[in-house]
């Protein structure tokens, strides 16, 4: 049994995307970052950096394992089941290669960008131009890569998808239009019609409301504000 610890963010979403299309059995343990649940002293014991999504594998050789960071722990679970990453070399690295693309720079652009453009209770459009720009540069480098391959990483499906697809999802919130890169698009749309991403994607649906507009106190706790 997996214990995972989530809400329903793009970070989050990675990991119950690799969980159902693996057929790992897991737990969901909600992790309110609106309410500073992140910040518990029991959930920093596993996410030393107060951040989820986390995951303790008590089926893990040599017992109980906590691993944090979205790109570590699809690492392992592609690791664990030899599962979205390929065996030879060369194909190992365009998957590693794509996944870091994601984790350091598509995704933190485009959370910047959800929060000037979305989030914030103040109009900064020095930053808000920054970060659309930065992010619309990064869909067109996926856009590129796209056009000569039918996923990510070349001709398979593998945790560099399922890495980038929950940021594309909100590409409204990062100020994108789909329709100018026709690439990603048929990307997007391709991954969404498999079940199991489908599936786990829409794991916390029931948990909490993404489009509800967030007081000023919720958002002090999950943008650390005040910390």
């Amino acid at each position: 049994m997996i214990d995972l610890y989530y809400w329903p963010t793009g970070n989050g979403k990675k990991i119950t995307i690799m969980l159902e299309e693996c057929g790992l059995e897991y737990r969901v343990n909600p992790i309110d970052i609106t309410k500073g649940d992140q910040h518990q002293p029991e959930f920093l014991k596993i996410s030393p950096n107060n951040k989820m999504p986390a995951i303790v594998d008590h089926d893990a050789e040599g017992g109980p394992l906590a691993i944090f960071e979205s790109g570590a722990i699809l690492m392992y679970l592609a690791e664990k089941t030899g599962k979205f990453m390929p065996a030879d070399l060369h194909g190992r690295m365009q998957v590693m290669q794509w996944l870091f693309w994601q984790v350091g720079g598509i995704g933190p652009n485009c959370g910047q960008a959800h929060y000037f453009v979305h989030y914030s209770g103040t109009v900064n459009e020095e930053a808000r131009h920054r970060f659309k720009t930065e992010v619309a540069r990064l869909y067109g480098v996926l856009d590129r890569r796209l056009a000569d391959n039918e996923f990510i990483a070349g001709s398979e499906y593998s945790i560099a998808d399922m890495a980038t697809w929950p940021w594309i999802f909100r590409y409204d919130w990062q100020g994108q239009d789909l329709e100018d890169f026709p690439n990603v698009k048929r990307w997007f749309n391709q991954l969404a019609q498999r079940p199991a991403l489908d599936k786990g994607a829409n794991v916390g649906t029931d948990i909490v409301d993404l489009n509800k507009k967030m007081d000023d106190a919720d958002r002090d706790r999950l943008f650390n504000v005040k910390q």
